[in-house]
């Protein structure tokens, strides 16, 4: 193996030589990656974990203590019941001991570990558990190691909650100086944020994060590189599988050593060059062979798409994928049943060992102790029948009360729910009004001086003048037909706008978001200046003209529009009462087609305005019904709340706020193209 290790070196390191002309966009990361190359640390060999345990009570201070534990858990990664025994043994030892940093470190392992065998709910619970004993310490790097098994336990079941967690734990592995956590934290913070949809921020912590490990934990700068990947042109993307590929095997890393040349595999099987493909598959099948189940999977499934001329090879590595993936399940389920297990023999003992106890109390105190408890039970059961009769009947009473309160509330929200109709349909009719009014001055005007043409033309007539009458006459229906063709612009407005205000049937319609954006923002705007004259504002539009047309309702799209272009007018109105001359309202509307690098294409829709701003701890609320910031009288609260509904529940996109107090609001809409019409 250390030979392979020498040859494979020695091959890419020449490779990565080759392929140092670079951008000079990328010239920093390069720069990293040439560091990380010429890296010659030595890697000592990892003591067993016996030997690593016995440490434990002599490693001080607390940071190299834990450094320690994670020598001992890492050192064979291992979720068999085997593999979790020292974690156990490491608890039991740091309940023993009082140590509360170490025992909510190992807690929130555990708890992350138990989430990978399948029991979700058990090791959420463990990692709460762990979260609230850390805080107890008030240890940073506990609380942030707590916060980060937490996102990860969530997943891709609550993308919001994962990434709000993950941000935590940077906040405190940064503030503990812990280089190990706050790399997993990048790593992972860029995940989060492509899944998300947001590339732009996912790029910011790819690179962050291969500085980081360069600069601070080199053990993930392979993960960083093939991290850093998924950003570049696929022209670029071998020489970052190349460098991983060469560092891992510098640190005998052969887990992203593994990763790193199945990326390159796959490159090559994607431009079609199948020997290189077959080579490096191979590679790694015979790196993997001997070790776990996991690691084969990979290899074997690149080794399955190298062979299209050859049925019996292609055959025969597709049988063996599917029966080590069948494998693997079983595998997986007898691991968690080992978890399982190992946790029900702890109870066992600790329930067996209070029982002793008890026995034992219960021989020394002798039979005289043992009347008196018989007596006490008795009168206590007797009170507490007694006891259990009359809150079984407050119960009941309260129970009632509950019903008729909820029925009253229901009441009432339905009622609010009304309001905030109402209110936003007066928002729009203010608009309408403005809307029409331009081509009504006009009507008004042509008809004065119509009227003034026909005094004139009967004063001609009356003079004999025939020529003249029938000139002015042709003026008269000149006019006529402007105050025609304004009356009809009036009448299609007015059509246009009950068209989206009214309620509508639900059905879903071939819509042009960029008509929708621009006459709501118009109609927002228009009807708080018929509120507030003296208000004025700028109004920006980046509206992409490629947009296909989308399946949508377009009366609940019209209505979520309107409200967020409500929200942002009353921000900068009410910015501007307090800022100098130098503020200038501005509110921007901008739509994208979006693909990300995994899910289902769609187009961005942002609103954005450099207002008031959202106060960081109210972030969270706005979109709770009855929520709002507005004084009594001016907001229900439920605005933000339908528009949620509608946007997540009515038609499967999302919808995500950036704000800086202060400084600006940036609401972003998003909606799948699941089903479209193109333009």
């Amino acid at each position: 193996m250390k030979i392979f290790y020498l040859v494979l070196f020695f091959i890419l390191s020449i490779a990565s030589a080759n392929a140092q002309k670079i951008d000079t966009a990328n010239i920093n990361v390069d720069s990293l990656v040439r560091v990380a190359l010429a890296d010659t640390t030595k890697i000592n060999p990892t003591p067993n974990k016996d030997s690593l345990f016995r440490l434990l009570p002599s490693a001080k201070p607390i940071a190299k203590r834990l450094k320690l534990v994670y020598q001992i858990i890492n050192n064979g990664i291992d979720f068999s019941v085997q593999g979790l025994n020292y974690h156990y043994k490491i608890l039991n030892w740091a309940k023993k001991n009082n140590d509360l940093v170490t025992e909510a470190v190992i807690t929130a392992e555990l708890g992350y570990n138990i989430v990978e065998n399948g029991d979700k709910d058990a090791g959420v619970k463990m990692c709460f558990a762990a979260l609230k004993t850390a805080e107890q310490t008030g240890n940073k790097q506990a609380i942030g190691i707590a916060y980060g098994n937490l996102s990860i336990c969530y997943g891709d079941n609550n993308l919001a909650l994962s990434k709000t967690y993950i941000e935590k734990a940077l906040r405190f592995s940064q503030a503990a100086n812990d280089t190990m956590s706050t790399a997993y934290a990048l790593g992972n913070l860029t995940l989060y944020y492509l899944q998300l949809h947001q590339p732009g921020p996912a790029k910011k912590f790819a690179l962050t994060f291969i500085r980081w490990c360069v600069d601070n934990y080199k053990s993930e700068v392979p993960r960083a590189l093939i991290t850093l990947s998924w950003f570049m042109p696929d022209e670029t993307k071998l020489k970052y599988y190349r460098a991983a590929a060469t560092i891992a095997a510098k640190r005998r890393d052969t887990s992203n050593t593994t990763e790193a040349l199945i990326n390159i595999g796959r490159y090559y099987l994607k431009s079609n060059t199948r020997d290189s493909a077959l080579f490096y598959a191979r590679k790694v099948y015979q790196m993997s062979k001997g070790s776990s189940l996991g690691t084969l999977l990979a290899p074997t499934l690149l080794l399955s798409k190298c062979f299209p001329g050859k049925a019996d090879s292609t055959l025969k590595y597709t049988v063996e994928y599917y029966t080590i993936r069948d494998s693997l399940k079983n595998f997986n389920k007898a691991q968690r049943a080992q978890a399982l297990a190992f946790a029900d023999e702890q109870n066992r003992r600790e329930v067996e060992a209070k029982q002793e106890k008890y026995v034992a109390d219960l021989e020394l105190y002798g039979l005289g102790i043992v009347a008196v408890f018989l007596i006490l039970l008795a009168i206590i059961l007797w009170r507490g029948s007694r006891r259990r009769k009359i809150a079984n009947e407050l119960l009941q009473e309260q129970k009632d009360q509950l019903e008729e309160t909820l029925n009253e509330l229901e009441a009432t929200q339905n009622q609010l729910i009304q309001s905030e109709k109402m209110a936003s349909l007066g928002e729009l009719t203010a608009g309408i009004a403005h809307e029409i009014q331009n081509p009504l001055n006009f009507v008004n005007n042509f008809s004065e001086v119509s009227m003034e043409l026909v005094d004139e033309m009967e004063l001609e007539l009356s003079k004999g003048d025939k020529d003249e009458a029938i000139s002015i006459a042709a003026d008269i229906k000149q006019n006529l037909e402007k105050i025609r063709h304004h009356g009809l612009r009036a009448d299609s407005i007015v059509k246009g706008m009950l068209q989206h205000s009214k309620a509508g049937s639900g059905t879903k319609e071939s819509t042009n978001i960029n008509n929708l954006a621009s006459e709501f923002m118009r109609l927002a705007y228009h009807g708080l200046r018929a509120k507030d004259k003296s208000f004025n504002a700028e109004m920006v539009m980046h509206l992409d003209s490629d947009l296909p047309l989308v399946n949508v309702v377009p009366q609940d799209i019209g209505r979520v529009l309107l409200n967020l272009f409500n929200n942002a007018f009353y921000a900068v109105q009410q910015k501007q009462k307090t800022a100098g001359d130098d503020y200038k309202p501005t509110v921007e509307v901008s739509t994208s087609l979006f693909t990300p690098p995994s899910g289902s294409q769609g187009i961005y829709l942002r609103v954005k305005d450099n207002g008031t701003g959202i106060a960081d701890d109210i972030k969270e609320k706005i979109m709770q019904p009855f929520f709002t910031t507005k004084p009594t009288g001016e907001g229900t609260g439920l605005g933000l709340s339908l528009s949620y509904d509608i946007m997540v529940k009515g038609h499967g996109g999302k919808i995500d706020v950036d704000s800086e107090e202060g400084e600006y609001t940036e609401f972003a809409v998003w909606l799948p193209l699941n089903k479209v019409t193109n333009a």
